[in-house]
């Protein structure tokens, strides 16, 4: 009998398989004690597993490139985090075994930054993968993993690390399915990568029995358990017509009556380059600089490395747009050399801008950088600072540009509630603002963007995120200069459409997001998505909001 579920829809398309379930590793080793003479022995052991967990994890993403390659090599570090090494050896010393010391040490630092409420509490996954790969190791059993199969299928799990979701084979992986996780999860962002349909925040998912036939739409969130034929029909057909729709409509992103709105792509480095020209992007709304300082988090990049890397991207885009972001780093991206080891909530401590104007010296050298990478090429280059709070931290960005002889637009992203609502203010300082619609719902909402618990209210549709968007807006109206989006909530077709009417001048996104996002705009005027964006706004839940730009964009 066909049953309907929801969750949230974090990436397009349509899979219809049977079920298969994330395998797992013992999450818990016996808790038996040891002689003190074996102590130094079972400390090697715990050494040597983590470093070959750190060692898998980096190869893994080395064969994955791209955001992937940088997720991973994120988590390699969390693997290795000495303060974390040393809780293991502390707790071996006096009688656990290697495998219970790794246990307990990452069970006691989880609860920490739980408790704590710190950002990072939003990579749970994350840390419970590394966690179960070195206990997998120390067993001796296999370790957490997608199924073996010789036979397509839609894969059920609790959540997917970023270890997992980076290698998916999409000929075999029709799509997946998670209990928890969110919008803006790693998942989601890789899932989107590779264009594989996912749904996340569904509880219950894991008791859908495996073999069990399910279709996924990856765009409405919606999970039809053992679907009739008409509706595997329906749905096929309805995928059928979106290819169709998708290959028809190309060149540089407009709506029906002419109205231009830059597609640009969200891109981590080099690596992500050849998706988004694939995808016909207009260019870079947002390269986030900060995977190239995750490489070695005791010191940054020298300046050499920079301007190599940023050459890269700028080289494929001749004529084109690339903004970039300088280092954004705290909260869930510490760096020894930058970010201070002992804030209670990173989060709202010295993050982003924050942390480079407290080190003037890795900013200077990343601009200069910058302005190296940008000689002699054609390209449009803007260069905007994160978490930017206010027309004081603006100026101070710009006039760092500046003394850096930076030639180029210099911007401000609004992530922070005060940026929105001061948003003119803070364009007497610099030339263009970009939306980050992750933190900023973060922030608005007090919830955080990685726990499945809180969605509702990460949510991009709910209308007091959308009013201020519409207050930046305006206010780059006023001051003639341009809004961008380059958070995830731009590759929402549907919500696209609506910040379009809400004065957005351009949108940033995956690159896989990019033909949908094309195809949508090119089948409404402005007057359309300007009657659809105050519809959103005058909603009074998110599920309204869609649900009432969704009508006036179909007429109904």
């Amino acid at each position: 009998m066909e049953t309907t579920l929801r969750g949230v829809g974090v990436s397009h398309g349509v899979a219809i398989g049977e079920v298969r379930h994330m395998g797992t590793a013992v999450l818990e080793p016996p808790a038996k004690q040891i002689p003190v003479e074996e102590a130094e022995r079972e400390q090697g052991r715990a050494r040597q597993a983590v470093e070959a967990v750190a060692a898998d994890l980096i190869a893994r993403g080395n064969l994955a490139g791209g955001e992937a390659q940088h997720v991973l090599e994120a988590q390699a570090m969390m693997a290795q985090d000495p303060e974390l090494i040393a809780d293991v050896e502390r707790r071996i010393a006096v009688g656990s075994t290697a495998e219970r010391g790794v246990y307990d040490a990452f069970a006691a630092y989880r609860a920490l930054l739980a408790n704590a409420g710190e950002y990072l509490a939003g990579r749970v996954a994350d840390l419970d993968d590394v966690r179960n790969r070195i206990v997998a190791r120390l067993l001796g059993v296999p370790m957490p993993g997608v199924p073996d199969s010789d036979q397509p299928y839609v894969l059920i799990a609790r959540d997917l690390a970023p270890a997992d979701t980076a290698l998916l084979d999409p000929t075999l992986v029709l799509g997946f399915v998670t209990e928890e996780g969110g919008p803006t999860s790693h998942s989601a962002i890789l899932a989107r990568a590779l264009g594989v349909p996912a749904v996340v925040a569904l509880p219950g998912a894991g008791e859908i029995a495996e073999g069990t036939v399910v279709a996924v739409d990856g765009s409405t969130g919606e999970i039809f358990v053992e679907p009739s034929q008409e509706k595997r029909a329906e749905m096929e057909s309805a995928s059928a017509a979106r290819k169709a729709a998708l290959s028809a409509v190309t060149g540089p992103g407009a709506t029906s009556d002419g109205h231009k709105v830059p597609l640009l792509a969200n891109v981590g480095g080099p690596g992500d380059v050849p998706a988004a020209v694939e995808a016909g992007a207009e260019g870079v709304g947002l390269f986030r600089t900060e995977f190239l300082f995750l490489d070695d988090s005791k010191q940054a990049p020298s300046e050499e490395k920079q301007t190599a890397a940023y050459r890269a991207v700028l080289e494929a885009f001749p004529e084109g747009r690339v903004v970039v972001r300088v280092l954004d780093a705290g909260a869930d991206k510490p760096l020894d050399f930058l970010t201070p080891a002992d804030e209670p909530n990173p989060a709202l401590g010295v993050r982003g801008l924050r942390s480079l104007l407290d080190h003037p010296d890795v900013l200077r050298t990343q601009l200069t950088a910058l302005a190296r990478a940008a000689e002699g090429l054609p390209v449009y280059l803007e260069v905007m600072a994160p978490m930017v709070a206010d027309r004081a931290d603006a100026k101070a960005f710009a006039d760092a540009c500046r003394e850096a002889g930076l030639q180029a637009k210099f911007g401000a992203m609004v992530e922070i509630p005060s940026a929105a609502l001061r948003a003119r203010s803070i364009l007497q300082e610099v030339e263009f603002l970009s939306l980050g619609t992750n933190d900023l719902a973060q922030y608005t909402f007090a919830a955080d963007r990685q726990v499945g618990a809180v969605s509702r209210l990460q949510d991009p549709w709910q209308p007091a995120l959308l009013d201020l968007v519409a207050l930046s807006a305006d206010a780059a109206r006023a001051e003639g200069k341009s809004c961008g989006v380059c958070g995830e909530a731009a590759s929402d077709p549907l919500l696209a459409c609506v910040l379009t009417g809400l004065g957005v001048t351009s949108l940033s996104m995956g690159a896989a997001s990019i033909p949908y996002v094309r195809a949508t705009l090119a089948k409404h005027t402005l007057a359309q998505c300007e009657r659809a964006a105050s519809a959103a706004r005058a909603a009074d839940s998110a599920e309204e909001a869609r649900l009432a730009a969704q009508a006036v964009l179909s007429g109904e």
